[in-house]
């Protein structure tokens, strides 16, 4: 008898998993610059970048680890991901069940010299994304230091979804 993982035995759909986290996407961010929010291409939706905008504020501004610590860049970037979520249910009707799986993430971080511990700020992202999506969550990734971001953001994550 085989036996699955916890979290896939729980999974039934994207909106199950938003409904059993408490979680309500916001609406999707308008573009901040000259720049579309997504391309779809064929089954691929390229999300542009997200920043961690909450109610039209910023929740991290500066480099991580200081001023802004690893647990708030990695509740930064939480909220990138459900920005992009925003962005992917409006080209899907309204609903994250037309996703396939999560392909990439690229999760750029606005770092002191020295700091090293980019993942762990990304690992905030990634793993909202495997509560989501269970193993369709799981996705290649790029987690890359930065000396700056765009309008001072801490965090701004990029991201690639395989529609059904």
């Amino acid at each position: 008898m085989t036996q699955s993982k916890p979290h896939q035995a729980e999974f039934r759909s994207p909106s199950d998993a938003l409904s059993r986290l408490g979680i309500v996407l916001p609406p999707a961010p308008k573009p901040v610059a000259s720049y579309v929010p997504c391309v779809r291409t064929g089954n691929l939706l390229i999300v542009s970048g997200q920043l961690p905008f909450r109610d039209g504020t910023l929740l991290a501004i500066g480099a991580v680890p200081d001023p802004v610590s690893i647990e708030r860049a990695q509740e930064a970037a939480r909220q990138c991901i459900l920005n992009g979520l925003a962005v992917v249910a409006g080209e899907c009707g309204g609903s994250l069940d037309g996703v396939a799986r999560i392909v990439r993430l690229g999760v750029f971080v606005a770092s002191c010299n020295g700091f090293t511990e980019q993942p762990k700020v990304a690992n905030g992202a990634s793993d909202l994304l495997q509560q989501i999506f269970g193993e369709a969550g799981r996705h290649a990734r790029a987690a890359v230091g930065t000396n700056a971001l765009p309008l001072g953001a801490s965090v701004e994550i990029e991201m690639m979804v395989e529609l059904r």
